[in-house]
C-alpha cells in the first residue's frame, strides 16, 4: 500500500506562484506513474497534469497548460507540481495520484491505483 501525502497548499492571490509536493510514505516513487487531480466542492475530481518514470513524458489538462509543470526530482522521491498565473478558478483540493505502472501516462482517475488526501489550494481575486 502506498500512502501518497501533499503539501504545499495554500491561500494566494490571482496572478501568483505556488509549488505542490508528493512524498509516499514508505516509498520511493521510482517505480510509479503520477499525476495530480484537483477537486472543487460539488463537482468531479479532474485531471490536471501527468508525468511517467520512463522517459519522463508529462502530460497537460488545457485548463494548466503553459501555467502549470509537472516534474520529478532526480531521485524519484518528490512529485512536485509548479503552479504559476494563478487565477481564482484553480481554487480546489489538489490530489497526488500514482499508477504502479511506469511507462503509463493519461488522464483516467481509474487508471491510477492510489491518492493522496489533498491539500487545498484557494486562490483570492
Amino acid at each position: 500500500q502506498v500512502q501518497l501525502v501533499e503539501s504545499g497548499g495554500g491561500l494566494v492571490q490571482a496572478g501568483d506562484s505556488l509549488r505542490l509536493s508528493c512524498t509516499a510514505s514508505g516509498h520511493t516513487l521510482t517505480d510509479y506513474a503520477m499525476g495530480w487531480f484537483r477537486r472543487v466542492p460539488g463537482k468531479e475530481q479532474e485531471f490536471v497534469a501527468g508525468i511517467n518514470r520512463f522517459p519522463g513524458r508529462t502530460i497537460y489538462a488545457d485548463s494548466a497548460k503553459g501555467r502549470f509543470t509537472i516534474f520529478r526530482d532526480n531521485d524519484g522521491k518528490t512529485l512536485f507540481l509548479q503552479m504559476s498565473d494563478l487565477r481564482p478558478e484553480d481554487t480546489a483540493v489538489y490530489y497526488c495520484a500514482a499508477r504502479s505502472a511506469p511507462y503509463y501516462t493519461g488522464p483516467y482517475r481509474d487508471n491510477y491505483n492510489y491518492f493522496g488526501q489533498g491539500t487545498q489550494v484557494t486562490v483570492s481575486s
